[in-house]
């Protein structure tokens, strides 16, 4: 296995977790907006705030190929990180839309990342992202 498709498995694992069991469109829309503050939070030191929305909007646009009907997200942005348009339109999607759509950004701006600042340094700055937070329990570890 390829080390892209170990990271990819790992950010899918991550969004997946932060869904949880039973989602809805409102569910995995949080989630998406969960992760991308996260990585907000851990690269605004290292990149600056414009540069971290910098990222996402051009990861966004990357993904529009695949999702014509979020153009207008991405027309609307302003030179700040604000999910909050992002948020407004994938909850208006299906469940599965919406999640195919938070995997494709998520992966995008991790290889875009990974392309500008190598895939160590962008495994080590956003490590604490995929893994699971303290507040969620694995399933191994829930009692029975």
């Amino acid at each position: 296995m390829s080390t892209r498709s170990e990271e990819s498995h790992e950010i899918v694992d991550s969004l997946t977790r932060r869904v949880g069991p039973n989602p809805d469109a409102a569910a995995v829309a949080q989630a998406i907006i969960s992760i991308l503050q996260d990585i907000d939070s851990s690269l605004t030191p290292i990149v600056g705030q414009q540069g971290v929305a910098a990222l996402y909007r051009r990861s966004l646009h990357l993904c529009l190929s695949n999702h014509p009907h979020l153009a207008s997200t991405y027309d609307g942005m302003q030179a700040a990180l604000d999910l909050t348009v992002l948020q407004a339109v994938l909850v208006k999607q299906s469940e599965a839309e919406a999640l195919f759509f938070g995997e494709v950004l998520l992966v995008t701006f991790h290889e875009l990342l990974t392309t500008l600042i190598g895939s160590s340094l962008t495994t080590r700055l956003l490590r604490g992202v995929w893994e699971p937070s303290s507040s969620e329990t694995p399933a191994q570890e829930k009692s029975p």
